[in-house]
């Protein structure tokens, strides 16, 4: 996600809080040459083709009480025009060419003819609540330009982190907020269905029918979901991709495992099936290394650039991996 500490308790939630720097032994060991750093400013997200991570996908909460037909449609042409580059490519404009979340969200807007079509809905004051992080904040604006469109009176809050916002929204002190499908259902169970099935799924059908059952004991209801998605990946440099031909996380498993490739993340990284015991059991890639850096920050992100680290932890929808 946008590189802050807040959103390490959003989308980072199964990696772990960033760490002391230092190393640790990987949970088993490389055998292979491995593959070494290699230093550059571009980055990319090697492809998750066996789907390792849960569909962290961006989906509008709603206070079931305030819920319409016509909110939700307003909601969902959010949705339907927003997808991972497209987030990547806000999340630029704002952390890095210094927009406003306002204005990013109007650009965005305009350039998707979102608002078209839009039909009124009942009208009356409407409050999008937003994590205070710069994603959670632009997303609040693109929520709340086409609910103006859909004719109501809206403004967009900034509410701390879930544990605060979410027993908000559910006490109707705010109506809306742009959530993450994956991590707000395993929220929900922890207050809902301690001890149930892990309602977290790769397949996003699956995630958002359990985060439907959970919303109801919530009171709360979802518009569409969108094909963003904010969540754990695995990174490298444009320039490490090219030189040993890697695109996948089956290609690092297949060419890198071994010795001279080490991994940067944060330091519950060895230990989370979204992490680095993850890419163990499911790609059977083994770092020769590990590195304990911070959550999808500018540690690791630096430690990626300056070739200290093969492969580094980051969000999904960092700017850092804008194309160009």
């Amino acid at each position: 996600m946008a590189a802050t500490a807040t959103v390490a308790v959003v989308s980072l939630a199964g990696c772990g809080n960033a760490g002391s720097s230092g190393t640790a032994a990987p949970p088993s060991a490389a055998s292979g040459a491995g593959c070494a750093p290699v230093a550059g400013d571009g980055l990319v997200a090697l492809t998750d083709d066996k789907n390792q991570q849960a569909t962290d996908n961006v989906i509008p909460a709603i206070n079931k009480k305030k819920s319409s037909p016509q909110l939700i449609a307003a909601l969902d042409k959010v949705s339907a025009a927003l997808d991972t580059p497209k987030l990547i490519d806000l999340n630029k404009a704002v952390d890095v060419d210094r927009k406003s979340s306002k204005q990013a969200a109007a650009d965005f807007v305009a350039a998707n003819n979102i608002t078209a079509g839009i039909q009124k809905g009942p009208g009356g004051n409407i409050t999008v609540g937003a994590a205070n992080f710069s994603e959670s904040a632009t997303l609040g604006e693109l929520y709340a330009q086409a609910l103006t469109a859909a004719g109501y009176k809206v403004k967009v809050q900034t509410i701390g982190n879930r544990e605060l916002y979410e027993p908000a929204l559910e006490k109707g002190q705010i109506d809306i907020v742009p959530e993450y499908a994956a991590t707000l259902a395993t929220f929900l169970q922890g207050k809902y269905d301690k001890g149930g099935k892990a309602p977290a799924s790769s397949d996003l059908t699956t995630t958002v029918t359990n985060l439907k059952a959970l919303g109801d004991k919530a009171g709360l209801v979802f518009g569409q979901a969108s094909q963003a998605q904010d969540e754990n990946a695995f990174a490298v440099t444009t320039g490490f991709a090219d030189k040993y031909g890697v695109k996948t996380l089956s290609d690092l498993a297949s060419k890198c495992s071994g010795a001279a490739t080490s991994l940067g993340g944060p330091a519950e990284c060895p230990q989370r099936p979204e992490c680095q015991a993850g890419l163990v059991s499911v790609y059977k890639f083994n770092a020769g290394s590990f590195q304990s850096l911070d959550a999808g920050g500018p540690l690791t992100k630096t430690a990626l650039k300056t070739g200290k680290v093969s492969v580094g932890v980051v969000f999904s929808s960092d700017s850092a991996l804008a194309a160009g």
